[in-house]
């Protein structure tokens, strides 16, 4: 038998005790970086402006468009946001900047999140048929993939040590439930000729007002990341508003987005600062809220007045929530992303007879505002979709803090479940992530009805946002599961 001495298999234990130590050490951390950057999407004058039921041709550019990223990188695991100045972004366009982030910077696929912001004063990134997967880049789409790989690779260039730390603010007076029971014998016809049991935007001031049918979300959620020398870097901000608008007429602009951007930059005395300080600001659950204050009606402003208003606040708000939150340099990263087979809503056999008569007896006009012929019209292409939608969910752990997202305008309510059943108490929701799959009312706002249930604005099954929401809420048990034991 072989004899060793205690000094001959020191080395022997040492390398052991390295071995048996090192998944501790690093599930512990390593030193946090971070880089941002952004770049610029605004589309040449004379492309069309989208967000309401007809498009018009843009004249002026009252602000420019961006996409705002910011890296996250712990010496193990990468994570890219990026927030998009645009109404919506097709899954296809999502696809294709993932793409050419992954070859230019090796962040895999479900490691990027991208979401758009929901300017409705923005050219479309959702070319001819915003629904379907698969379908062909038009030229604008094309030069959206490109811009937004092309600012994740400056973020990566601009990698170095920093420090990250979640907060939350509120701001309650800027949100509002646009969805309200009216008294009864004033709720008018839908387009289908039907009566709903609540009515979107009822109209300020109006005297039939009842309720509202669902709650607000009043909480500002951020990640502020900066370098070690306590210098800002980046910002990464949710919030559950709708817009604010309020344009000129013809005017792009990143609405109260891109103002609380600059805004809170101005506030962070990082204007000049090199590298650039990037803030960013996502849509949150907001598919049933916007700024308008129904019972108590604000009087005529000038535009963009209100939403100078609204940006101005919620990034004070946000900077003086700064000074109270604790920065950690050592954090861990996590992320999964799935897709789940949900059923597209089709035409029941009455619906598409109704359609069809409809335009039989009014065809859909360009520059025409026909809600029934519009309905109709909607009605027709619903009919022409496959059975299933795979529908892109996503869920990022950054250190202790669980962001979820979902690729439709997300009601409030369903932002609010999230946060409360998420396995991780600090936890938010974007909406409008990786694709623009129509508004995602919870099944009880499907019974109300309203302009947000009905056929071609809502595309998605009733029980959609359960399955989901259950999906979401595995994927955070999962990242949970990574979190490093204290």
């Amino acid at each position: 038998m072989t004899r060793y001495s205690l000094r001959s298999l020191l080395p022997v234990l040492i390398a052991a005790m390295i071995i048996s130590f090192w998944p501790a050490a690093e599930a512990a951390g390593q030193q946090l970086q971070a880089g941002a950057a952004t770049s610029n999407i605004t589309p040449p004058l004379g492309k069309d402006i989208i967000g309401g039921f007809q498009p018009f041709p843009s004249k002026h550019v009252h602000d420019e468009l961006h996409v705002r990223c910011l890296v996250l990188a712990d010496g193990k695991t990468r994570l890219a946001l990026i927030v998009c100045d645009l109404l919506g972004i097709h899954r296809s366009v999502s696809d294709e900047a993932r793409k050419q982030i992954q070859e230019s910077t090796g962040i895999p696929l479900e490691r990027v999140l991208i979401s758009a912001t929901h300017t409705h004063s923005a050219s479309s990134a959702l070319g001819q048929d915003r629904f379907k997967h698969g379908q062909p880049l038009d030229e604008y789409q094309q030069f959206v993939a490109r811009r937004i790989a092309d600012a994740v690779k400056c973020a990566v260039n601009r990698l170095r040590p920093a420090q990250i730390g979640f907060g939350t603010a509120l701001a309650p007076e800027h949100v509002f439930n646009r969805r309200w029971y009216l008294k009864p014998g004033t709720m008018p016809l839908n387009p289908f000729g039907e009566l709903d049991q609540v009515k979107m935007n009822p109209g300020a001031g109006n005297p039939n007002l009842l309720e509202p049918a669902g709650p607000t979300d009043p909480t500002i959620s951020f990640l502020a990341v900066r370098g070690l020398d306590g210098k800002p870097m980046s910002v990464f901000t949710a919030y559950s508003l709708h817009y604010v608008g309020g344009v000129g007429d013809g005017d792009i602009s990143a609405d109260y987005f891109g103002m609380y951007c600059s805004h809170l930059g101005k506030l962070m005395e990082a204007e000049q600062q090199d590298p650039p300080f990037v803030a960013l600001l996502a849509n949150s659950t907001s598919g049933d809220i916007n700024n308008i204050n129904f019972r108590n009606p604000r009087p005529r402003q000038d535009s963009y007045a209100q939403m100078r208003t609204v940006a101005e606040d919620v990034a004070a708000k946000v900077h003086q929530a700064l000074a109270k939150i604790e920065y950690k340099k050592e954090v861990t990263l996590d992320a999964r992303y799935r897709e789940l087979p949900l059923a597209w809503r089709r035409p029941t056999p009455e619906q598409s007879a109704w359609a069809k008569a409809t335009l039989e007896k009014a065809p859909a006009a360009a520059g025409k505002t026909d809600l029934s012929a519009i309905y109709a019209e909607r009605t027709q292409r619903m009919a022409e979709h496959p059975e299933t939608a795979q529908v892109p969910l996503q869920v990022l752990r950054i250190g202790d803090v669980c962001l979820a997202t979902m690729p439709c305008e997300v009601f409030c309510e369903i932002g609010l479940d999230f946060k409360s059943r998420s396995p991780l108490p600090r936890a938010f929701m974007v909406s409008l992530s990786h694709g623009y799959l129509g508004y995602l009312p919870t099944p009880r706002q499907h019974r109300l009805g309203g302009y947000e249930t009905w056929l071609g604005t809502n595309r998605l099954e009733p029980q959609a946002s359960d399955k989901m929401l259950e999906s979401l809420l595995e994927m955070a048990e999962e990242v949970k599961a990574t979190l490093p034991k204290p």
